[in-house]
This record gives structure tokens, sequence and C-alpha cells, in this order.
């Protein structure tokens, strides 16, 4: 028999002896950075409600983690997180869709472009349309709600500049824009505040082309902020709540994290300074077999979050090198120790089963 290209492949290469023969408690080689980092190198985490997995474990793992907008001296942990401070290297809350992503890019660049994001006032209380969770009881006024936004916008720009790592979960396809604006929501419009207006909002469901420019267009941003930055990529392996398509929401949730993922691996073929982290595979690849859902099938148990991010810190490169000490304190914001796997993630999305039917 004659060479072939699968004659000089590793054993990684072969289903038998790198998932079969090996069990998902053996796997090698899933990831392997593209780049080696200093030990002292500064991530930045944002993404939907997964990524907050990341954001405690890099803290736990002693690795400095970027928090751009730090919570009042005086707040406790409880209360810090509960107004959104800490669980993100800014304020932002969840971030779903890649148009979300863009969109917090450009902000960052421009902080008075928040003034054209609809504000919603339920009762006297206001919300901005991008995290209307972050202030549990809304802001006292508009002005409030519009000069918090772009404190948030800021400091989404410091934790870029701040970081040698962005780190970004992408987690929907789904999403619901301005009909005329475009503007996109964080939620569908009168789950949490606002109200649903058909003739006002759209459904989006993101195809590959628009997601993929999206994608773009934020990179280009976030280089912009810091010419240095590495963008690190990785889907939620955590399945739709709910969905808007008229689709089975397990169509559903397959279509968008196969579009997800399938962006996500070619931006990584493209640059250099991108690439991708195989969450989703480790947690919901066939040979799981489901073992690391909880009992509702979405929510990722602790010991699936701990295999995550035991291949995340084995596949990430540190070099014994160390930025300048200036430089790095400059970079760094301080961190909460973490308690991941366990403590409950701040996820808006779940809002969504509040309308499910019985």
């Amino acid at each position: 028999m004659s060479d072939t290209p699968y004659s000089s492949q590793p054993p990684s290469a072969f289903w038998r002896t790198a998932v079969a023969e090996t069990g998902i408690w053996g796997y090698d080689g899933l990831f392997r950075s593209k780049w080696k980092l200093p030990t002292n190198a500064a991530f930045a985490t944002y993404g939907s409600c997964f990524a907050q997995h990341i954001s405690r474990a890099v803290q736990a793992n002693g690795k400095p983690w970027v928090n751009a907008e730090p919570a009042p001296a005086s707040a406790t942990t409880e209360v810090a997180a509960r107004f959104g401070y800490g669980v993100y290297s800014s304020r932002t809350a969840n971030i779903y869709t890649a148009r979300m992503l863009e969109l917090w890019v450009a902000l960052a660049q421009k902080p008075e472009r928040c003034a054209a994001i609809e504000i919603w006032e339920n009762e006297g209380r206001f919300r901005d349309s991008l995290r209307p969770a972050i202030e549990p009881e809304g802001f006292d006024s508009q002005a409030d709600c519009l000069e918090m936004l772009q404190n948030t916008a800021r400091a989404f720009g410091r934790s870029v500049r701040e970081a040698q790592v962005f780190v970004f979960t992408m987690g929907l396809t789904e999403g619901f824009e301005h009909a005329e604006t475009g503007q996109p929501y964080a939620l569908c419009p009168g789950t949490l505040a606002g109200s649903y207006d058909a003739a006002q909002h759209s459904f989006v469901n993101y195809r590959y082309p628009q997601i993929m420019k999206s994608m773009k267009s934020a990179v280009r941003g976030l280089r912009a902020l810091n010419p240095e930055i590495k963008i690190l990529l990785t889907v939620s392996p955590v399945p739709l709540t709910a969905t808007a398509t008229g689709h089975h929401v397990l169509l559903a949730t397959q279509y968008s994290k196969s579009v997800l993922r399938a962006v996500a691996g070619d931006l990584s073929e493209m640059a250099k300074d991108i690439d991708y982290f195989p969450s989703y595979e480790i947690i919901a690849a066939p040979p799981t077999r489901a073992q690391f859902f909880a009992p509702n099938m979405r929510s990722v148990a602790p010991e699936g979050v701990a295999l995550v991010m035991e291949h995340f810190f084995r596949g990430m490169r540190f070099s014994k090198s160390q930025l300048p000490k200036d430089e790095a304190e400059a970079r760094r914001r301080a961190g909460v120790a973490a308690e991941a796997a366990a403590e409950e993630l701040a996820c808006e999305e779940i809002l969504l089963d509040q309308g499910a039917k019985a």
C-alpha cells in the first residue's frame, strides 16, 4: 500500500486512537494556542453566559484578569455581582450575538454614540436596551441610564487596551433589532423591560454571512483599540432557552451552534491573532453522551466546566518572560477569586423561558 496524506498523521487524527480508546477524560491535544504569552498576560472576557466560567477560571488560576469597571469599594461581593460588576471585564452583561459585539466595539471607539441607543421606561424606571438587567430596579432617569452606559462603553475600550488576550464566547444566532434603525437588542423587547411591537421590533436569525461580517467588523475595531490584542473565540455549549424561528428548539439549537462554530473556525484560520478554543466540543460532542449537562439538559454541570477549563489552561502556552512590571500593572485590574462552576450564572436569556406554555 502506498503512502497517503493519512500515513504521517499523529494518533490525534484518528477517531479510534484519539477518542474511542482514550475516552472523554483522556483527550489530548484538543487545544494548543497559536501564541506563546508572557506569564503575566492579562485576559479580558466577554460573551454569552458560559463565558462567565472563563472569567472565574482565569482568576482562580492566578492569571491577570482585566476588571476595567470595578464595583464601588463599599459593595459586597454579592451586591456587586447582582449589579453586574466583576462578571465580565466591563459591565456589559451578556453579549449573545456577533451583532451585539460589533455594536459594543463601536461604542467603545466613540462613546458618544451611546446617545442613539434606545432606552426603555417602565413605571418611571429606565433601562438601556443593551443590558436591561444590569440595574435590577432600573435607573432613576434617562440621563442616569445614558451616563452609566457611556461609562461602560469607555470601560469596554479600556479593557481591550489593557488586555493581551480578548476572549469572546459566541452564544446565539437569534436576536431582535429595531426595524428602522437596525439597533440590536440584548433581549426581545417585553421580556424584561420595554414592550414588544411587531411593527418596530424585528426578529433576526443571523446567517453565516451576516455573522462573519459583524465579527470581522468587531475584530477591526478591537485591533484599532489595541493593535497587539490576541482574540480567542469559543462557542457556548449551552442550548437555546427558546427559539422564535418556528422550528423545534432542538433543531434551532443545532443550527445556531453549527453556524457559530463555522464562523469561529474560519476566522481562526484567517489570521494569526485569532484562535479557537473548543469548549463546545468538549461538552456537546457525541462521545460525552450529554453527561456534562444538568437534568434540565441546558446547564453545564461543574465537572464539565472543570474539564473545559483544564483543557483551556493545558493548551494555553506561557513563556518564562513577563511584560515589564509597569506595563503589566498598567494593564492589570484586580479580580475577585472565583467560586467558579457551582455559582449561578447571570443569564438574561433564561427570561425567555417565562414564555413557555405548560
